[in-house]
């Protein structure tokens, strides 16, 4: 019951957000490039550094579940410790592969 009540908060935020964002908007004139590519740095930098977070949250609950499950069997089974720790290892480092292409695309956006 609590996490249906946070995913509703959690939506119901952002539509509170999303909706102010229209009530607040401007006319900009449409003749001043600089005016556009300032916003579009903005809205770019604003996407790079939200990707970042959202990549680096999900990457670090991941890595910690993975962690967790392995350990949990290891705890269980203590001989079968040498066929758990290879593909924990793999799993974590494509995990962490997933965060650095993330990464990557912050900076491609931040600094186009």
């Amino acid at each position: 019951m609590n996490r249906k009540k946070l995913v509703i908060s959690v939506l119901s935020g952002l539509a509170v957000m999303a909706i102010s964002a229209i009530a607040f908007a401007q006319n900009a004139d449409p003749n001043t490039a600089a005016t556009a590519h300032a916003d579009l740095a903005k809205f770019a930098a604003l996407a790079g550094g939200l990707g970042l977070g959202i990549a680096a949250a999900g990457g670090a609950i991941g890595q910690g579940r993975a962690a967790a499950a392995a350990l949990d069997g290891i705890a269980r089974n203590p001989s079968a410790a040498d066929k758990l720790f290879t593909p924990m290892i793999l799993g974590l480092a494509l995990i962490e592969s997933l965060v650095i292409y993330m990464l990557i695309i912050a900076f491609i956006l931040v600094f186009k």
